[in-house]
């Protein structure tokens, strides 16, 4: 974990973008294939809902990761998520063009990792999170080391943790 302690609320205040990897963040990082080739992977709901509340709240969400899935393009579709990256070998390059394209800074993102291949883009961001169950690596750059575990929850865990810092998460009870 990065050495200078700073309070949630400090480290939420500017983040206005949160971008993710998929497997291992919004899922198990499972992968199962059917006897006919195709390619299955689960989702949490509340993951989902705290996309879908993150978004309706004024706030970019996006994913950037390094396999291509059908079922990332479904799921994003449901979720209304705009910023959709598959297929991504350079994840810092990509998150540098969507942040240039969103007109932020990376003082204003969020990005939820959990591999070798997420550290980079963790260690480039203002705010690096890691589910429960992700590669130590990835828990070391990590600035908030999830309770939930990656397909359980751990992006809805990002999004009220931020919004709760950000004094928002009340109004959305109401």
């Amino acid at each position: 974990m990065p050495a200078t302690f700073r309070s949630d609320s400090d480290l939420s205040g500017p983040i206005t973008c949160i971008l993710s990897d998929v497997d291992g963040v919004m899922t198990d990082g499972g992968i199962i294939y059917g006897s006919n080739g195709e390619e299955t992977k689960r989702f949490h709901v509340r993951d989902g809902s705290g996309i879908k509340i993150w978004i309706r709240s004024g706030y970019s969400f996006g994913i950037i990761t390094g396999r291509r899935s059908v079922m990332v393009d479904r799921r994003a579709e449901e979720l209304g998520i705009q910023h959709v990256s598959q297929g991504i070998g350079d994840k810092l390059s990509r998150a540098q063009t969507v942040i240039a394209e969103l007109g932020l800074t990376v003082e204003n993102v969020c990005y939820i990792g959990d591999d070798l291949p997420d550290l980079e883009l963790m260690k480039s961001v203002a705010l690096a999170a890691a589910p429960a169950d992700a590669a130590a690596d990835a828990r070391d750059a990590a600035h908030w080391v999830l309770r939930s575990g990656g397909g359980q929850g751990a992006v809805r865990e990002v999004v009220e943790r931020l919004l709760r810092a950000k004094e928002q998460w009340n109004p959305i009870l109401a």
